[in-house]
């Protein structure tokens, strides 16, 4: 694995403006040291590949020795990290057409957690932000003890998530634009290091890097990739986080956003985006929990605390047997392949694999996973 990884991180520094390729590649070739092995015969393995990547392909050396300066790095600084192959990857992620092929993680989350909301907006965040920041984190709490909250560390919005869900009691990911040798902005860095503990920091950025504008765009990315929905606070008529909810919808994710005041600036964004209805208009964590199907969560929480009577023999809903037969051809599987391989929406499928845990037929596992109980 060690030396995937270190072919993983090489291929990333010679493709590193063909995302999509690179992926392809992987993909087609079940691995980064396979494309290494094919670095002579690209144009065989993926005819659309651009001749400028064909051509970089053929040298790995300079970018062999900096994955070994990287790995070195990250063993002094204990970075993990997360080929595409790996467990550890963000499992919703992996699907995306456009997954980094490698990702540096330092914390102690589970970045796989079973509930993962992105929280994006403004960074000029008011105080009417701060106010709907602070009352939907603590509200959430209460409807879903276990949340993993992802932003992007920044100013204003990102910042006061995660604060807000340090103090809430929430694990916090803060997904950055450039690598794990340096914290952006530097008046962060005691937040940065509360979430350690409590969380941690991802990027797909090698160290020194520099946070350059274009890595906030592909930052973005994996904030919308790594959720099963993403928050809109506050956004003015253009900004990042309008950017992050567009490709969140394209990765057919739960889009919400709170309205503002008709002509606040920086309310705009949200606004527009809930006229045009490219975001469910919230108004607080009632709203979203019911919109996601996480409304019995607490119920969830108070029958474990009493422990589940399993059913011998519990009857299922057409969806339900669905799941169950399709977990019992292969077992273990993640909420995203579960969705894929049903057709079902995501929201569905998480609201049915609740009822399924309830009813003692299926159990969450570590990653996102699900295994089916009753045989």
């Amino acid at each position: 694995m060690q030396q995937e990884i270190i072919y993983a991180m090489a291929l990333t520094r010679i493709s590193n403006f063909h995302l999509g390729t690179a992926l392809a590649l992987y993909r087609e070739l079940g691995g980064a040291r396979a494309v290494y092995e094919h670095r002579n015969d690209i144009g065989d393995v993926l005819p659309d590949c651009s001749p400028r990547l064909v051509n970089a392909l053929k040298d790995w050396d300079g970018a062999l020795r900096r994955a070994c300066d990287e790995a070195t790095f990250m063993q002094e600084h204990g970075i993990t990290p997360l080929p595409l192959c790996s467990d550890g990857y963000p499992q919703r992620l992996k699907e995306c057409d456009d997954a980094p092929v490698v990702l540096y993680y330092k914390g102690s989350a589970d970045i796989n957690a079973r509930r993962v909301v992105s929280i994006v907006g403004t960074r000029h965040c008011t105080a009417y932000g701060q106010d709907l920041i602070h009352r939907f984190m603590t509200d959430l709490r209460e409807y879903c003890p276990e949340v993993l909250i992802v932003s992007g560390l920044a100013y204003g919005v990102d910042i006061c998530a995660h604060r807000n869900a340090l103090s809430c009691g929430y694990d916090t990911v803060g997904v950055l634009a450039h690598g794990l040798d340096m914290i952006y902005p530097s008046a962060h860095r005691r937040t940065a290091e509360d979430m350690f503990s409590r969380g941690g920091l991802l990027t797909e950025f090698m160290s020194c890097t520099n946070a350059d504008k274009v890595n906030f765009v592909r930052r973005n990315r994996i904030v919308a990739g790594m959720a099963d929905a993403v928050v809109l606070v506050e956004s003015a008529a253009k900004g990042g986080g309008l950017i992050t909810t567009s490709i969140a919808s394209g990765y057919s994710r739960d889009v919400f956003a709170f309205p503002g005041p008709v002509g606040a600036p920086y309310s705009e964004g949200c606004n527009r985006l809930i006229r045009d209805n490219g975001a469910v208009l919230l108004t607080g964590a009632g709203d979203f929990v019911k919109a996601m199907g996480w409304d019995s969560d607490t119920t969830l929480t108070k029958a474990k605390a009493g422990g589940i009577e399993r059913q011998l023999f519990p009857e299922l809903e057409p969806d339900e047997q669905l799941i169950a037969d399709l977990l019992r051809k292969t077992n273990n599987l993640q909420i995203n392949i579960i969705t894929v391989r049903t057709g079902l929406p995501i929201n569905r499928v998480t609201a049915l694999l609740f009822q399924m845990e309830m009813k003692g037929v299926v159990r969450p596992l570590a990653g996102g996973t699900y295994h089916l109980l009753v045989i």
